[in-house]
């Protein structure tokens, strides 16, 4: 059985976070393991507190997990504070780790600031040449390349840029645009739209945890980067698709989907 790793923070309600890429993990058929990089109290209309775990302890967390279990494939979310960017970099150059995507958690939906300052140079500085895939929205690659993207000339743009600083590939989620959700992978120079139709479900908290989740899934299964970006949107448009309402805002149901048959 392949191994894929998240760093991230955690959400209590199973949405987001550690809780739902573990989830995605098990049902894709890999073993999961998580480093948690901060304590959250949120829910699926908003975040009230968090705690960050110390960049000496995150640090810790990876030793254990590389010293025996080594992992096929990397996610990372939520980092913070610029300690734990560049603990969570070092630890990953150090141990020459696997495909790295990177889900750049920079603000909530909700508003809320998910990302000191202070760590958004590191991370753009540390982190992102050891990436293999960057994953924004269009409000994280707006903050990433500071100018707006609204649109799709402006998502080819922000890919080519963010591409750029990673190790050549990005993909900007388009799941905010107003007609559609359609995603833009950039690729070595070349441009994949990914077209998904808008669906009317309000239960989209942790879409982006699970989007990076099964995308790194694929690469641990040694899929390609296109494949393994395909076959995460389908699955994720599937798990929208069926549309589990638990609270305001539930995440993405993530069991019992027929996502290998989505269109």
């Amino acid at each position: 059985m392949k191994t894929v790793l998240s760093i991230a923070g955690t959400d209590p309600t199973g949405g987001a976070g550690i809780q739902t890429d573990l989830k995605t993990f098990e049902a894709h058929g890999v073993y999961g393991m998580a480093a948690i990089t901060v304590v959250i109290a949120q829910n699926t209309t908003g975040v009230t507190a968090m705690q960050p775990v110390s960049a000496a302890l995150v640090g810790q967390q990876l030793d254990c997990v590389f010293r025996d279990i080594r992992p096929d494939a990397v996610k990372i979310g939520m980092l913070y504070d610029e300690g734990i960017v560049r603990t969570v970099a070092e630890r990953l150059r150090r141990y020459g780790a696997p495909p790295i995507v990177l889900d750049p958690v920079i603000r909530s939906s909700s508003g809320h600031a998910l990302l000191q300052p202070a760590a958004e140079h590191a991370l753009l500085e540390e982190l992102f040449p050891l990436c293999t895939l960057v994953t924004p929205n269009l409000a994280e690659a707006a903050a990433i390349c500071g100018y707006p993207v609204t649109d799709r000339a402006q998502m080819e743009r922000a890919a080519k840029d963010i591409a750029a600083c990673s190790s050549h590939a990005a993909l900007v989620k388009g799941g905010h645009l107003a007609d559609c959700a359609d995603d833009l992978l950039f690729d070595h120079g070349t441009l994949h739209w990914l077209s998904a139709p808008r669906i009317d479900n309000p239960n989209t908290h942790g879409t982006g945890c699970t989007l990076s989740s099964a995308i790194a899934c694929g690469l641990a299964q040694g899929l390609p980067l296109t494949e393994s970006v395909t076959r995460a949107k389908r699955y994720l448009t599937a798990c929208i698709r069926c549309g589990l309402a638990l609270g305001h805002g539930s995440g993405p149901l993530q069991h019992k989907v027929d996502w290998e048959n989505e269109p």
